[in-house]
């Protein structure tokens, strides 16, 4: 699992504890920031144990603290702004295994607008969009494998290829299966591209259980 697909269970799994999400929730349904005393009031919920939980909330980048004076006085004798909190801007969604239908919507938005403005041909611009993003991807990287393995394919060694055992778009996949696993097969050409992988080629081998693309010896 990576670093930003571990960060999200984290996030996930500060929901858990009932009480912490009783407090998002009310943070989260009311448009403007509201603050410990607020959510304490509401709740009947300890102020200790209010602040200890949002602060957890803020950490996991959930919500989002701030300062303000509400009383709208400023100087001195104004007292000490209020600690309040908001949603963050932060989205949360975590797949086992790892899907990425994200990435997917957005190669194919971008190859549908290219298409209209130029008149090319959709499948072939989507393609070479999809590689350009995989070399972006692993750029500089020199480790084609761990850019896969970051991005949710879980390469595997199986003698001189390697087998990518996951696919991040299996369900797009089962009903477009022509246009997706080219786009996959793009993606992952890109990052050989950008790893600047020479030893391997990627092709397609659609085969149960992984994914359609497979990269064997140049």
């Amino acid at each position: 699992m990576h670093k930003s697909q571990a960060g999200a269970l984290a996030a996930v799994a500060a929901l858990d504890e009932p009480t912490r999400r009783r407090l998002y929730e009310f943070v989260v349904r009311h448009p403007e920031p509201v603050s410990r005393d607020d959510v304490a009031s509401a709740l009947g919920v300890p102020r200790a144990t209010v602040a200890f939980h949002l602060d957890r909330l803020v950490e996991e980048r959930l919500l989002v603290a701030e300062y303000e004076r509400r009383s709208g006085r400023t100087g001195p004798g104004a007292g000490r702004p209020a600690k309040l909190y908001r949603r963050s801007d932060r989205q949360v969604s975590v797949s086992l295994p790892e899907r990425q239908y994200e990435l997917a919507g957005q190669l194919l938005a971008s190859a549908i607008e290219e298409a209209d403005e130029t008149g090319g041909a959709p499948r072939e611009i989507l393609g070479r969009r999809a590689r350009e993003h995989g070399a972006q991807l692993a750029a500089g990287t020199n480790d084609v494998v761990g850019t896969l393995e970051e991005h949710g394919f879980e390469p595997r060694a199986e003698g001189d290829a390697v087998v990518l055992g996951n696919c991040p778009f299996q369900r797009l996949a089962r009903t477009h299966t022509r246009l997706v696993c080219e786009m996959n097969l793009g993606l992952v050409a890109g990052m050989l591209d950008g790893a600047g992988d020479c030893r391997l080629r990627a092709r397609l081998d659609p085969r149960p259980g992984s994914c359609c693309v497979r990269l064997t010896p140049a």
